[in-house]
């Protein structure tokens, strides 16, 4: 350190609030315009499965052609996983199949939610169904909040609607700070897939 930089604070005092209690299970929604949204689900994930929980990944918009390694992992560590998209919208041919694709996994989420059997429920890039107009943001929070009392839900995507942010108990907005699209490269096989 130099002699001209201020010393760095360090805490002293417990920032903690106090009246701290247990919660029978949590919402979090991971969203903004920066890297990292799913990526930090599936840190939850591996957390959740060395917990012994069942846990449970409903992805959207990502095909399950992509063969993902959070998938190949997760199939192998137990998670029950479901993928119900076809890739890229600009990639798409027919967006009313993508649309009905999309439809079909919200109701297979809305099944594995209220059946109660995983502790945690990942719902990756579902914000993405509201932003686009394919399914009302009310019917996505309606089974969320009436979730059985010990089911996590932790939810992925840009733009994640203010209704969703309401719900949650937890909202981290990743911010675009740098990106390596930026500088022409593409995305990198188990870095961001």
């Amino acid at each position: 350190m130099t002699d001209n930089q201020p010393e760095p604070t360090v805490p002293t005092e417990d920032p903690r609030p106090d009246g701290l209690r247990r919660a029978d299970s949590l919402v979090i929604v991971n969203t903004g315009n920066g890297k990292g949204k799913s990526s930090a689900a599936f840190g939850v994930m591996v957390r959740a499965l060395a917990r012994d929980w069942n846990v449970a990944v409903v992805q959207f918009i990502k095909s399950g052609d992509w063969n993902v390694g959070e998938e190949k992992l997760g199939r192998r560590l137990g998670v029950d996983w479901h993928s119900f998209g076809d890739g890229f919208t600009w990639d798409s041919d027919d967006l009313s199949n993508d649309k009905a694709h999309a439809a079909e996994g919200w109701a297979r989420a809305v099944e594995i939610i209220d059946a109660g059997h995983h502790q945690l429920v990942i719902l990756d890039e579902l914000t993405y169904l509201s932003s686009f107009g394919w399914v009302d943001i009310g019917d996505i929070t309606a089974p969320i909040a009436a979730r059985p009392r010990h089911v996590n839900i932790v939810v992925t995507g840009r733009d994640a609607a203010p209704e969703l942010v309401d719900l949650a108990d937890t909202v981290t907005e990743m911010r675009d700070v740098k990106h390596a699209y930026n500088a022409g490269i593409r995305a990198m096989r188990g870095i961001d897939y």
